[in-house]
């Protein structure tokens, strides 16, 4: 799951734009039902003015995990994105992809210097796996959503 190096987005969404399919520079795959993801995702919809990113609901009921080879409790676990040649990134990867398709391509090179980098993953790991307990989804061991996981797959 290893990303492609930045500077071959563009690459992949000419590729994309050939193919006639929805251009895009990165697919992000996020939860829906999480208020705190649903505000950053809101941002983003209002910063991409050229449309680089399509944006996919995993807490939709018509979404199928499995046209991704991923299952859902997987989706679940962090954030996901895909590339337009197909290629799957997760956690910080997407945020940087994301940020750097709304043109916030300066930050985002700072994110990528070794100290800083460390500190994000370990930070985003960190708040991935206390997401759902911090948004007000579940409580210590009881959390519909990992119930809503399992009937998923």
């Amino acid at each position: 799951m290893t990303a492609r190096p930045p500077g071959t987005v563009a690459e992949e969404r000419r590729v994309a734009e050939a193919g006639g399919g929805d251009p895009f520079d990165v697919e992000v795959f996020y939860d829906g039902e999480c208020p705190l993801c649903l505000r950053e995702i809101e941002m983003l919809r209002r910063k991409d003015v050229e449309h680089r990113i399509r944006f996919t609901n995993i807490a939709d009921e018509n979404f199928d995990a499995s046209s991704l080879g991923i299952e859902w409790a997987t989706l679940m676990e962090r954030i996901h994105g895909r590339l337009p040649d197909g290629t799957i990134i997760e956690g910080v990867e997407v945020f940087r992809r994301l940020y750097a398709a709304v043109g916030f391509g300066t930050v985002v090179a700072a994110t990528r210097l070794p100290l800083i980098a460390q500190v994000l993953d370990l930070s985003y790991r960190a708040f991935a796996k206390n997401r759902l307990r911090l948004t007000g989804r579940c409580s210590d061991e009881a959390c519909p959503t990992h119930g809503r996981a399992k009937a998923k797959l």
